[in-house]
C-alpha cells in the first residue's frame, strides 16, 4: 500500500457516522443561525440590505405578469423592475435578467395573489417540503442507511446547497423533484415516465444537457420521447395562455445569452460547473472555452460509458447527476441540491462495500463534494473553484468501477 493510499484509508476511517453527525450538526447550527440572524431584521430587507428571498422577487413578478396576462413584458427587464417596485416598494431599483420560459410565470401566478411576504413564506415552505420529501424517498430505498436516520437528517439540514436554496428563494427544489421522479421511473424500467420527469426541466434547460447527451447516445428512445412530450406540453400550455409571442421572445433571449452572461452571473464565484471553473482559472476567454469543451467531452464520454456498463442503476444515476452539474453552461450553488440523491445513493453503496479498495477514495471525495461549495466565495480571490475538481474526481472514481469484472469482490453489478 502506497503512502497516498494509506493516508486516504486513514482519512476515510476517521469519517465515521459519529463524526459525520458532529460535523453536520456544527455546520447546520452555524448556517441556520446566520440565516436566522440575517432575516430577523424588521421589514423586507435583511441585515445585509438585501431583499429577503432575493431571487423570489423575480418569480413573484412573473406571477404578477401572468395574472394580468402581460405576456409581452415577460422578457422586458424595465417593465418587470417597475412592476416589482410597485408591488414590493422595498424592491425599488432591483432588476433580474428574464430567462425562464413563459410557463413558469403561470406556475407562480397563485403566489402573486398573496402579499410578497406571505408568498415568500409559502414558497420557502413548499421548497423545504419538496427537498426533504425527495431525500426521504431516496433514503427509504437505501437499506444500509436505515440505521443512520439521524445522521442522514442532520446532513440534509447541513447541506450548503439547501441553505443557499432557501436564502435565495430559488426554484431548484423543483429540479430536484424532477430528477428524483426520473430515478424511480428508471429504477422501475418506466423509461417514458422517466423522460417525462426530465422533460419538466425545460424551466432550467441547462440541467437537462447531460441527460440529453447520455440518453441520445445510448439510444434510449422512450426516455427522449417522454422528455420531448413533457417539454412540448409545457410550452404549448404557455402558448395557449399568452399566444406565441412570449415563446418567440424566450427563444430570442436564449440565442443572445452569451452576450448577457455578465448580467446572469454577476458573482461567478458562486457558480459550480466546468465552464465557470475554467473561466475563473484562465483569463483568456477563447482558451477557457476550449478547455470547457474538451473537459465536457471527457465528462460526457465517461458518463456514457458508466451508463452503458453493468454498474447498478444507483451508481449510474449518481454519475449522471454529477455530470449534470459539471456540464451545465450555467449552474449556481443552490442548483447543487440536485446532488442530494447522489449523496444518499453513493453513501449506501460505500457502506455496503466498505472493504472495497475504491471505498476510501469515494468516501473522501463524497465528503469534499458535500462541503466544498460552502467555501466557494474564496474563488473570488483564488480563482479556483475547488468543488468542481472534487465532483469531477468523484465521477472518475465511479467510472473506474465499471471496468471491474462481473463477479469480482467489492461493488456488485446488476
Amino acid at each position: 500500500m502506497t503512502r497516498i493510499a494509506a493516508a486516504s484509508w486513514l482519512t476515510a476511517k476517521r469519517l465515521t457516522a459519529k463524526r459525520l453527525r458532529a460535523h453536520g450538526l456544527i455546520l447546520a447550527l452555524s448556517l441556520w443561525s446566520v440565516y436566522a440572524w440575517d432575516v430577523a431584521a424588521p421589514g423586507l430587507r435583511d441585515r445585509s440590505g438585501n431583499l429577503k428571498g432575493t431571487d423570489f422577487l423575480h418569480l413573484y413578478t412573473l406571477g404578477s405578469l401572468a395574472l394580468a396576462r402581460r405576456g409581452a413584458d415577460l422578457y422586458n427587464m424595465q417593465s418587470q423592475s417597475a412592476l416589482a417596485a410597485l408591488r414590493v416598494p422595498a424592491a425599488a431599483g432591483i432588476g433580474y435578467l428574464p430567462l425562464y420560459p413563459p410557463q413558469v410565470s403561470i406556475f407562480f401566478a397563485p403566489f402573486a395573489r398573496l402579499s410578497y411576504f406571505s408568498a415568500l413564506l409559502t414558497w420557502l415552505t413548499l421548497s423545504s417540503l419538496i427537498y426533504f420529501a425527495c431525500c426521504y424517498a431516496i433514503w427509504r430505498i437505501c437499506p444500509n442507511l436505515r440505521h443512520h436516520k439521524l445522521t442522514a437528517l442532520i446532513l440534509a439540514f447541513a447541506f450548503p446547497a439547501f441553505w443557499h436554496l432557501i436564502a435565495w428563494g430559488q426554484t431548484s427544489a423543483l429540479a430536484l423533484a424532477c430528477f428524483t421522479l426520473a430515478y424511480f421511473a428508471l429504477r422501475a424500467h418506466r423509461e417514458f415516465l422517466a423522460g417525462m420527469a426530465l422533460g419538466c426541466l425545460i424551466f432550467k434547460p441547462q440541467l437537462a444537457l447531460a441527460s440529453g447527451i447520455v440518453f441520445l447516445v445510448s439510444q434510449r428512445s422512450k426516455v427522449i420521447a417522454g422528455a420531448l412530450f413533457s417539454a412540448a406540453a409545457q410550452l404549448a400550455a404557455a402558448c395557449l395562455y399568452y399566444g406565441v409571442g412570449p415563446l418567440r421572445d424566450w427563444m430570442h433571449t436564449l440565442v443572445n445569452l452569451p452576450a448577457l452572461l455578465p448580467l446572469l452571473e454577476p458573482r461567478v464565484y458562486q457558480t459550480d460547473s466546468l465552464r465557470t471553473f475554467w473561466s475563473m482559472l484562465v483569463p483568456w476567454p477563447s482558451v477557457s472555452l476550449a478547455l470547457y469543451l474538451v473537459t465536457a467531452i471527457v465528462v460526457s464520454a465517461l458518463t456514457i460509458a458508466c451508463w452503458q456498463s453493468r454498474l447498478p442503476i444507483s451508481l449510474r444515476y449518481s454519475a449522471l447527476l454529477l455530470a449534470t452539474v459539471l456540464l451545465a453552461p450555467h449552474l449556481t450553488v443552490y442548483d447543487l441540491v440536485i446532488l442530494a440523491p447522489a449523496f444518499l445513493l453513493l453513501s449506501d453503496a460505500i457502506v455496503t462495500h466498505s472493504d472495497d479498495p475504491a471505498a476510501p477514495w469515494l468516501r473522501i471525495l463524497l465528503y469534499l463534494a458535500f462541503i466544498l461549495p460552502l467555501i466557494g466565495p474564496l474563488a473570488r480571490w483564488t480563482h479556483l473553484q475547488l468543488s468542481v475538481p472534487a465532483m469531477a474526481a468523484l465521477l472518475y472514481e465511479i467510472g473506474r468501477l465499471r471496468a471491474k469484472p462481473a463477479g469480482s469482490s467489492g461493488f456488485r453489478f446488476s
